[in-house]
């Protein structure tokens, strides 16, 4: 016989958590720092072959919970097992680094090997952590984590520009670099976030189903909105409330995705339109259908915007293949597309995007795609 499902003030013996995405590591060592103690934070360091994550990639854990994920399976079994285990150990070293061949230790067949950074944050380290998470905030900074047998030094770098260690990350892409120099071990990691941003005008049904997908998403949200009664608190976003959204638009950082979805048609397309002015956005898409999209285009060309920019607007959004017009499902469309236009994409000649915007504007049925 089957049990039947019960929630789980039915069933007290289902005490399991959800499992929280990592962003800004510094703030998230405070708090776990401020409410147990002390934290662990285990460091991708650097991989060869083969790997559930890229190198940079973190993860907290404390006595209880775990923040963030370094790519789950075995590998991240064994860490936190490591991990609490540095927790409970009085004396333990700060620091310890563990090098794991996937294949043969821990029968994961991504057959890599990946070098772990583990490290453990007290209240001794809260002024620390408070500096680097400022630092990170103001701009581009790096920490600098020396181990040199068992005492670690650590220091935030405000000015990367001086550093070697740092210009070489900066010309190679990367985010953090492993150095061995003779009797010392150093990790030198970038702290400011490179998340793209992301601003969602409206908190209605789909905006509000949108906003609950994209912080769990590599992005960092800007959600606006009128209403304040439609922004619920506790979300990990910056909340604009404002009575003129419009206004809010040349405050954006420059390469911001922007998504639509206001209450409002009119209101749909003065931030379309402002957006597209500005000119200087990754993204532009506007909820609706394409009939919506087709009105958008024709009067924003009427309204003196150059075709080259008007082409530019993404309406509809979503990706292909998903009809239901359920929120929740329109919210995953819209994140998967976003998702896609964090790689380069194939991008249309001036003389293509005028054909495509002059072929609506004059009303010949021919509609542009859902490609900017």
């Amino acid at each position: 016989m089957i049990a039947a499902l019960t929630s789980p003030a039915e069933n007290p013996a289902s005490i399991g958590q959800w499992l929280t995405p990592l962003a800004s590591w510094p703030a998230a060592a405070v708090t776990a720092v401020q409410a147990t103690g002390s934290v662990v934070r285990i460091v991708v360091a650097s991989t060869r072959g083969s790997s559930p994550r890229a190198a940079g990639t973190c993860m907290l854990v404390d006595r209880e919970r775990i923040v963030g994920t370094i790519g789950g399976g075995q590998l991240e079994w064994s860490a936190i097992a490591s991990a609490r285990n540095m927790l409970a150990t009085p004396g333990a070293a700060a620091v310890q680094l563990r090098t794991l061949v996937l294949g043969p230790q821990l029968a994961q067949c991504c057959g890599g090997v990946v070098e772990l950074w583990m490290e453990r944050y007290t209240s001794a380290d809260l002024a620390m952590l408070d500096s680097a998470e400022r630092a990170a905030a103001r701009g581009q900074a790096f920490l600098v984590s020396r181990l040199t047998g068992a005492v670690i030094e650590r220091r935030v770098n405000r000015h990367p520009a001086l550093d070697e260690h740092a210009r070489r990350m900066a010309r190679a892409g990367t985010r953090l670099e492993l150095v061995r120099e003779n009797d010392s071990i150093s990790l030198h990691e970038r702290l400011d976030e490179d998340r793209p941003a992301v601003w969602l005008y409206g908190a209605g049904h789909v905006g509000q189903a949108l906003a609950r997908v994209l912080v769990t998403l590599p992005m960092r949200l800007t959600w606006i909105d009128s209403r304040p009664e439609f922004l619920p608190t506790g979300v990990p976003a910056h909340i604009l409330v404002s009575e003129l959204p419009v206004a809010t638009v040349r405050t954006a950082p420059p390469g911001t995705r922007f998504v639509i979805m206001t209450h409002s048609h009119q209101l749909d397309y003065e931030l379309c339109k402002a957006v597209l002015e500005r000119g200087d956005q990754a993204w532009v898409g506007v909820i609706g259908s394409r009939s919506k999209s087709a009105r958008f285009r024709s009067r924003l060309c009427r309204d003196g915007l150059e075709p080259e920019h008007v082409a530019r607007l993404t309406c509809p959004m979503g990706v292909d293949a998903i009809e239901s017009k359920e929120p929740a499902a329109i919210a995953i469309s819209v994140a998967a597309q976003l998702l896609q236009t964090l790689k380069p994409a194939p991008t249309r000649t001036v003389t293509e995007a005028h054909e495509c915007v002059a072929a609506s504007c004059r009303g010949c049925g021919h509609q542009p795609g859902n490609t900017p």
